[in-house]
């Protein structure tokens, strides 16, 4: 990581993108994504980003993975900085989602980025350029 590339969280859904079966223009924008942060040495995710993932993977595509299949792709993130979600986490989530009107899930994902020392998330869910607890929320989708 340098100065001018900080760390980057990634939400669930791109991931989801990323690594779901099948082919899309929001599939290859995703992988893209993850292989340039990868290549640049700029990626980290939480705990909540990689059980939402087994989740969506195994149960809610089109085309579910298996268990197995899934947990490889698990396995295979985690060699990248993983932010543990504890309870002090959980607790400023719920303040900042009391305080911002953020549901608690996307207070937590902005948590985690800003505990992980990232200064951008990308994610589709939240408003494209905001900035919160000084991570800039980022949707490459918004991008093209």
């Amino acid at each position: 990581m340098t100065a001018d590339k900080p760390l980057a969280l990634v939400d669930t859904n791109l991931l989801v993108y990323a690594f779901e079966k099948g082919h899309s223009d929001r599939n290859q924008a995703a992988r893209n994504l993850l292989r340039d942060l990868m290549a640049e040495d700029r990626l980290c995710l939480s705990t909540q980003v990689l059980q939402e993932l087994f989740v969506t993977l195994t149960r809610k595509v089109r085309q579910p993975c298996s268990p197995t299949e899934a947990l490889a792709v698990l396995e295979d993130l985690s060699a990248w900085p993983v932010m543990t979600v504890d309870f002090p986490a959980i607790r400023t989530a719920a303040q900042l989602s009391g305080q911002s009107g953020l549901s608690f899930w996307d207070a937590l994902i902005v948590v985690a980025a800003a505990r992980s020392g990232a200064s951008v998330l990308y994610t589709e869910d939240l408003n494209h350029g905001q900035e919160i607890l000084g991570v800039r929320i980022v949707n490459p989708f918004a991008l093209a």
